[in-house]
């Protein structure tokens, strides 16, 4: 994800941390409580958005810890 941005949307720009501090701050907005029913599901959207967001990086991260693993034992079984 960190080096895709083919698409226009602003929020493939974030960074994970970035993403992340959004998401906190929108879960707490919601339980806090207090917001109509149109912004509790605007914010309901934007966190499912920003958490797609974290959910992209965490699987890159995962991606390239899972290739050097893999060259590892492939260099070590050569």
């Amino acid at each position: 994800m960190g080096t895709d941005k083919k698409t226009g949307d602003p929020d493939e720009r974030l960074s994970y941390e970035q993403a992340r501090a959004e998401l906190a701050s929108v879960v707490e907005r919601l339980e806090a409580g207090g917001t109509s029913l149109e912004e509790s599901l605007a914010l309901w959207e934007r966190g499912e958005r920003l958490a797609e967001v974290c959910q992209r990086w965490l699987d890159g991260a995962r991606e390239r810890i899972d290739a050097t693993r893999r060259a590892r034992e492939d260099s070590v079984t050569s």
